[in-house]
């Protein structure tokens, strides 16, 4: 089998300035070696209201409740021109408060590591409950809420005494995350807090996978996570599994699952893996998930802080998408020209497009006008443009564009139209591998549903050298088609054949 079914996909988003605010690595690192400074002290000026984040165009789109077609066509600069009215939910997911996601983070540790106040537990659990997207066992969770609740005086007591990371709600502590081991620093609370977050985040994208795909959290028989978090021990750092631990969370006890990890390539290797196994006939329903990094939450807020601008990176990505057998009717992916960017290709940028985008639409006598988008690093540009970054996808199209002159695909007068035509705006939050190609696969599977696409091309980049392992960097590459006629649903069972043979070999028998 070429290609593999994308039977569902499904996007959320996680608001949690308070977690950006202490935990996010930008301010967390000059808290712990300036104290309280300059830019910490304009950092909560910056601040995005839920209502101002669940306006904000890049936000929806990325939760599908805006067309991204829309959102191509929308005024700029969107944190000026906001949406009359905020949406908490999308056609691929929903934007969640942060006192529901630290509910949901509760939800999901099962060591006892994450202590809330009484007042707040009940409050946030009694919304989370109305979640439409709750599977039976998430809902038993929070019913079984009451043994993380505690007195505040307990919970301070383990933040003074015994060096439990605060949580916090409209600037008031509101619990805690406790450590998971006396000196082990791979279960210190913070370590814990960013696992535990990542973890509540995929188990959010896998509900509302299940709920836009029509299936039943048994029907999932196989989970990838594919995250930037490592969790383990001193005895084996980031050994996980993030993905076996989601599935139990959310119900899924027909799965077993792993982690693939490699910086921002992670996502699309992940999903290449998962799609091979399928189409060994290995996996029936294999889910590619991540959750988010916390991190990377205000990042880049010094820029923000210095330019007076919004501090956008507030929220934490997370993604899923089901991979099926190709029956014919839904999109596949094609695993006959999946890019790869091999350790002898080269690290300048002209070697990695080439080898991601050339090379596989070469292998099956493509073009690249025969590809209607081409989807790399989807960074959100108002984030990274005050920060010196440049804007990200555009550099990326604009590489693939000059690419095509050169393979002469394309003339050089037509570079703009190229650039415009098949470039993907950046919509989605700098959370590493959240934005790598993957914010596009529910976008370019609706429109080729739809017959308004017929190819797209999903690239993943990673920074490899970021381990000190290693100076090269790494990438994937794979396309997005309709079925072809005649898939899976059209074919002839082994069963049906096995009935023509019996039917001829009975004629055969002597009457």
């Amino acid at each position: 089998m070429s290609s593999v079914g994308i039977k569902g996909y499904s996007y959320c988003l996680n608001h949690v300035p308070e977690l950006a605010l202490h935990y996010g690595s930008t301010p967390f690192g000059e808290r712990e070696a300036k104290g309280e400074s300059d830019f910490l002290h304009g950092l909560p000026a910056a601040v995005q209201t839920w209502d101002k984040a669940a306006s904000y165009a890049p936000n929806l789109t990325y939760i599908g409740a805006m067309d991204y077609f829309d959102f191509e066509a929308a005024e700029t600069p969107w944190t000026e021109n906001h949406l009359p009215e905020p949406k908490r939910f999308g056609k691929y997911g929903e934007i969640m408060p942060e006192p529901e996601f630290i509910c949901l983070m509760a939800v999901c540790d099962v060591f006892d590591l994450i202590w809330l106040e009484k007042s707040f537990a009940e409050e946030a659990a009694a919304k989370l409950l109305k979640d439409p997207v709750l599977t039976e066992a998430i809902i038993a969770r929070i019913n079984g809420l009451h043994s993380h609740v505690h007195e505040i005086s307990e919970i301070e007591a383990e933040i003074s005494g015994k060096k439990a990371r605060p949580l916090y709600h409209n600037g008031a502590v509101a619990g805690c995350v406790r450590s998971g081991h006396e000196v082990d620093d791979c279960l210190f609370p913070y370590v814990l807090l960013e696992n535990l977050a990542c973890k509540a985040g995929g188990v959010l994208a896998l509900m509302h996978l299940i709920k836009n795909s029509g299936i039943a959290p048994a029907d999932v028989d196989f989970v990838i996570e594919c995250s930037e978090e490592g969790a383990g021990d001193m005895n084996q750092r980031a050994g996980g599994n993030f993905a076996k631990a989601i599935a139990e969370t959310a119900g899924c006890v027909n799965a077993s699952g792993c982690d693939i990890r490699g910086f921002c390539a992670g996502p699309v290797n992940a999903i290449v893996a998962g799609a091979a196994q399928v189409a060994a006939g290995v996996r029936k329903n294999c889910a590619v998930l991540a959750g988010g990094a916390v991190p990377k939450l205000y990042m880049n807020s010094r820029d923000h802080v210095k330019k007076s601008l919004p501090a956008l990176e507030d929220c934490l990505g997370n993604f899923a998408v089901l991979l099926a057998p190709d029956d014919g009717t839904n999109p596949v992916i094609r695993l006959d020209s999946v890019g790869k960017h091999s350790v002898g290709a080269g690290a300048a940028p002209q070697a990695i497009m080439s080898a991601l985008v050339y090379e596989p639409l070469a292998e099956r006598g493509l073009s690249f006008a025969d590809v209607d988008k081409f989807a790399a690093e989807l960074q959100n540009p108002e984030i990274t443009l005050p920060a010196g970054a440049g804007d990200v996808p555009a550099a990326n199209i604009k590489m693939t564009a000059a690419l095509a002159v050169m393979k002469k695909a394309i003339e050089k007068s037509g570079m703009d139209d190229f650039i415009k035509k098949r470039g993907v705006i950046g919509f989605a939050p700098t959370q590493g591998h959240i934005p790598s190609g993957v914010p596009f696969i529910g976008t370019a599977c609706d429109a080729i549903r739809a017959g308004k696409m017929h190819r797209a091309m999903i690239i993943g980049k990673g920074s490899l050298f970021l381990a000190r392992l290693t100076n090269l960097a790494d990438g994937g590459s794979f396309m997005i088609e309709p079925p072809e006629h005649g898939g899976a649903a059209g074919a002839v069972t082994k069963d049906e054949i096995r009935a023509v043979i019996l039917d001829i070999l009975s004629e055969a028998q002597p009457q």
